[in-house]
């Protein structure tokens, strides 16, 4: 069974995933919404910076978030000279690097979700004098909504299995940055085999149901559309 200490880093878990998603949704929006329709013959480059968490080695992403939120740090000692704390191994500083880890899971779907809404339904609706923001929230969005759907499962999933980034940032610290990825290597490393279990087995239903809901709804969405 899940022990206290657990459930918490659970708790914790789950929290860090769901302030990273909505974040990652309004501040990655509109960024892929300008990456989908962009010309701008140096967009490539924004794009490598979207899709660079990908290939960048979790620990290196950390190690410089650990150095800009630290005391000494651009943004921590910035942050102690206006009265506050550094940010680093505080659950600010886990979501800040989650949001920049997670950044491709979700601009991608999104870019590639606006892309296929194409450019002929909103010249429509601009020809029936319709706003910009009326196009895009009456339009763009509901074709785009199976791209927000996956976007928001696996922005949330792929937070739910941190461990190298939140490490560095979080450190270890139970009841405030310890994440359910770091309670399984702790348990782990005590040959707590049986809590391990316990926690990964959780850790994968909750993945697979998360999976199971978009591609089930993906499936309906592409049966009803005409």
């Amino acid at each position: 069974m899940l022990t206290e200490h657990d459930l918490t880093a659970l708790a914790i878990t789950l929290r860090l995933a769901a302030v990273t998603t909505v974040i990652l949704l309004l501040v990655g929006t509109p960024v892929a919404w300008w990456l989908a329709r962009s010309r701008w013959r140096f967009k490539f480059l924004v794009e490598s910076i979207v899709a660079l968490p990908l290939v960048l080695p979790p620990t290196v992403l950390g190690f410089y978030l650990l150095i800009a939120l630290g005391p000494r740090g651009p943004i921590g000692g910035l942050m102690e000279a206006l009265g506050g704390q550094p940010l680093a191994f505080t659950f600010t500083g886990l979501v800040i690097g989650s949001v920049i880890y997670s950044m491709p899971f979700v601009i991608q779907p999104l870019q590639d979700a606006f892309a296929a809404v194409g450019r002929r339904p909103m010249e429509v609706a601009a020809t029936l004098r319709a706003s910009p923001l009326d196009r895009f929230f009456s339009i763009a969005v509901p074709l785009a909504r199976p791209g927000f759907l996956t976007a928001t499962v696996l922005g949330f999933a792929h937070t739910l299995g941190e461990f190298g980034v939140v490490l560095m940032i979080g450190g270890n610290i139970p009841g405030s940055t310890k994440v359910i990825s770091i309670a399984i290597y702790d348990h782990v490393e005590s040959l707590e085999y049986i809590q391990a279990h316990w926690i990964s087995g959780t850790l994968l239903l909750l993945s697979f149901v998360l999976l199971m809901a978009v591609y089930g709804f993906n499936r309906r969405f592409r049966v009803v559309r005409p």
